[in-house]
């Protein structure tokens, strides 16, 4: 089991939130690093990635977004944006004295790291970018929008895992059946009936259904540009992505040319970061920042 400490916050709106505390190992201070998971997912992503970056003597938050995990959901939809979320990490910053920050934002985490170094950039020090960018493929927007939010009827674990297979084989055709199982336990939580459903709050998939959720935008390419002008940025790729194509990763690597880019090989949308390409690139970096 991994060890961390679970935290509970109150946001501005008033929802209690969650976030795991992984403590850094001795040695010399560090900045801590604060992870942000993905569209339909939770802290429980990072429950491998954590305590090997906590070993390098950083302390790693992880946090559930609103609507997510263990984390309130919200009774206004339209607060399920990149916006209200960036908001919600600078309030457990500031909540835990935290000052400044390394973000590792996969897929959606991403996109709340940008929002944030918009917002606030004094809160960012550095960010690794998880298969996501202010440009994005319409082929994996709809690929996800077609099970996100999405009810789906599930008798027991076995139903789970395959459903997870299911809808990212694509992505994760080397997955053994037992890491099904694992990200089946993720992402699906049972009642006291037996009965399974998603950890999320289905309207967070509101935006992308109806398509506000664009491909790009003046405003995120804004964002992009600031955080990678004034802050170390690596963005880390799958190689089988249909959301950060080549195309879209090419165009990040001309509009920031001293981004630090990696590749997962035979991985698509989004990386686990465990992979030994992601780990070593992820290591690398955090040694060049305090």
């Amino acid at each position: 089991m991994s060890n961390y400490t679970e935290l509970s916050f109150t946001s501005d709106d008033g929802l209690r939130l969650y976030a795991r505390d992984y403590a850094g190992s001795s040695g010399p201070a560090r900045l801590p690093v604060i992870c942000i998971h993905g569209l339909t997912r939770n802290s429980a992503d990072f429950d491998e990635l954590a305590p090997l970056i906590a070993a390098l003597s950083r302390r790693v938050i992880a946090v559930d977004v609103r609507g997510r995990g263990h984390s309130q959901r919200d009774p206004r939809h339209d607060n399920y944006n990149p916006v209200v979320y960036a908001g919600d990490v600078a309030r457990l910053m500031h909540e835990l004295g935290i000052a400044r920050a390394v973000f590792i934002g996969t897929s959606m985490g991403g996109l709340i790291t940008m929002t944030l170094a918009a917002q606030h950039i004094d809160l960012v020090a550095a960010a690794i970018l998880n298969d996501i960018g202010p440009v994005l493929s319409e082929k994996g927007l709809a690929r996800i929008a077609g099970y996100a939010g999405k009810a789906v009827a599930l008798g027991n674990w076995d139903d789970a895992a395959g459903f997870i297979k299911d809808i990212n084989l694509c992505a994760f055709p080397d997955n053994s059946e037992e890491e099904w199982g694992k990200w089946a336990r993720r992402a699906f939580e049972q009642d006291e009936t037996g009965s399974l459903s998603p950890r999320y709050d289905p309207n967070i998939a509101i935006a992308l259904q109806t398509g506000k959720l664009r491909p790009t935008s003046l405003a995120a390419r804004m964002a992009f540009r600031r955080l990678a002008r004034k802050r170390p940025v690596m963005l880390v790729r799958g190689e089988l992505s249909d959301l950060v194509e080549a195309r879209q990763a090419d165009w990040m690597r001309r509009a920031a040319p001293n981004m630090q880019y990696v590749e997962v090989p035979q991985v698509g949308h989004a990386p686990m970061l465990t992979e030994p390409a992601a780990l070593k690139a992820i290591a690398e970096f955090l040694a060049t920042v305090p």
